[in-house]
């Protein structure tokens, strides 16, 4: 339902599971494909916004910035970004009314939502397979379609998600949109160290 995702076909359960293999068990239809894209955004300060009131209407207060460095120790850098950003905004995981992870293949979505604490560690798969992350679940996860949908182009993908977060926020997603979302979650990570990432972001957007 994207209009801007590199794929915009669907596909069955039954598609994606006999695609060529790429690396056992995930087949080419799990795997986010590479392609080129752009992205901007702009922000201003809370002065400028009042300076400016006509600009209100569209604008989305930055909750959180966070960014995290991985760790050849055994924690994961998700678990510590996203309790630092919950820490910044006073806000958690019952508080997300829609997120955008990075799903570079399948299971990372699975994974991730375990991760930043909206269901129980082990639960990911039976929490998406529930309909909880479809866009009109408890809690809507890559409405844009994600990597594996919208595509990965590496430096303007975390930037993406920051679009589509925004674009919820203001009620313009169309088919996508999700249910009156008041704050909004974006996961971008890059690189691996030990067990996780090398380097995370983590954004917690919210209605200004």
């Amino acid at each position: 339902m994207n209009p801007l995702a590199q794929y915009t076909f669907p596909q069955t359960i039954e598609q994606v599971m006999e695609d060529y293999q790429v690396a056992y068990p995930l087949t080419r239809a799990m795997c986010a494909p590479i392609g080129d894209g752009s992205a901007a955004a702009i922000l201003c300060s809370e002065k400028y916004l009042k300076d400016n009131p006509e600009l209100k209407e569209r604008a989305v207060v930055v909750r959180a910035s966070i960014l995290k460095s991985g760790s050849w120790k055994r924690d994961n850098v998700t678990e510590r970004g996203v309790a630092a950003a919950y820490e910044v905004s006073g806000l958690g995981p019952e508080d997300i009314s829609v997120a955008e992870v990075h799903d570079a293949t399948a299971y990372a979505e699975l994974n991730v939502t375990e991760l930043l604490g909206f269901c129980p560690v082990g639960q990911g798969g039976p929490f998406a397979e529930s309909g909880a992350t479809a866009i009109d679940g408890k809690i809507p996860v890559n409405p844009s379609g994600g990597l594996l949908a919208r595509g990965h182009p590496i430096g303007a993908s975390g930037l993406a998600q920051i679009y589509e977060l925004t674009t919820q926020l203001r009620g313009e997603a169309g088919k996508r949109q999700v249910k009156e979302p008041k704050f909004a979650m974006g996961h971008n990570g890059g690189g691996t160290i030990g067990t996780g990432e090398a380097a995370l972001c983590i954004h917690i957007l919210g209605k200004s």
